[in-house]
């Protein structure tokens, strides 16, 4: 074969691959909220099956504002109990704290139970949904869907169960934590703060974190669900926690540190950031005391506040 004849069999050949890069770009630009939000569906998840003492976690139902009924948890603290709606919401006026969870983007709540586990042994009640899409609940996820889930989720606790702003704490892991983000920035420009923000293993925005994963795809280009909580995190004023593990392969630890950089030095009511790097710790795999203790410590200084 001539000169001309490899010139013109290699162009072809890399005007081939070029189609099917083209080709794999496109289908996942059609498709990428499927490879974001990996929702477990099923058709009834019990308090019961969690595996918590009994009346120490009830079922929960809110409506969002455009009309879909999300299915979540009330989980009591450790040793607590309540027998129906009545002595759970008299459980509820007298907690000193109660944790709004946010979850990650794959699973259901039943995933969760450990991790809720934590904050009741610390004497805080958990109130844990799964987002539209998730477990038994109806509709497709997407960033705007989830921020309408938070918010009704925040109206929940504020309007039906009748707590006050500064006795509840955001907790947000992992995509979860973009989406807590955005509700305690948009909570706290309304002049509603919560009393504090706790992230684990969560991104500086889904852009860098794609970015960093598949540097072989246009990803800013494609992206249609940035969560941009850098850019957020300014309007951030109440207190902040935030964890993030050496070792993560989902959400590199740069991109964690690159998020708290943004965080304000000090909340309107002048507690300090607070930033925990877990040794050894992946993607929210992290020890318990190494998890708890923070906490505990988080939660003694908003109550001080």
């Amino acid at each position: 074969m001539g000169h001309g004849g490899w010139k013109q069999r290699f162009r072809w050949l890399c005007l081939r691959l070029l189609g099917y890069y083209v080709l794999i770009v496109l289908g996942i630009a059609l498709f990428q909220r499927h490879l974001i939000y990996r929702p477990t569906r099923v058709a009834l998840i019990p308090a019961q099956a969690a595996g918590f003492a009994p009346d120490a976690i009830h079922d929960v139902v809110l409506t969002t504002d455009d009309g879909l009924e999300l299915h979540g948890w009330h989980l009591l603290p450790t040793g607590k109990r309540c027998h129906d709606s009545a002595s759970c919401d008299a459980e509820l006026q007298a907690a000193q704290r109660v944790v709004l969870y946010f979850p990650a983007n794959m699973g259901n709540r039943s995933d969760r139970a450990a991790e809720c586990a934590s904050f009741t042994a610390l004497d805080a009640h958990v109130l844990l949904f799964d987002y539209r899409g998730y477990g038994e609940n109806p509709g497709t996820p997407g960033e705007e869907a989830l921020a309408r889930d938070a918010h009704a989720v925040w109206n929940y606790a504020i309007n039906v169960r009748g707590l006050a702003p500064e006795r509840i704490i955001l907790f947000g892991e992992s995509l979860g934590g973009g989406v807590a983000t955005r509700l305690a920035a948009e909570l706290c420009d309304a002049r509603t703060p919560p009393a504090g923000l706790i992230l684990s293993g969560t991104f500086s925005s889904l852009a860098d974190t794609g970015a960093n994963l598949y540097p072989w795809l246009p990803v800013r280009l494609l992206l249609v669900d940035c969560f941009p909580s850098e850019s957020r995190m300014a309007k951030v004023s109440c207190p902040v926690l935030q964890f993030h593990g050496d070792r993560d392969e989902i959400v590199p630890f740069q991109l964690g540190s690159r998020l708290f950089e943004a965080v304000p030095a000090r909340s309107s009511s002048g507690i300090a950031r607070q930033f925990v790097k877990v040794v050894g710790g992946g993607h929210n795999d992290f020890p318990e005391p190494t998890f708890r203790e923070p906490i505990r410590e988080f939660f003694e200084t908003v109550k001080n506040r």
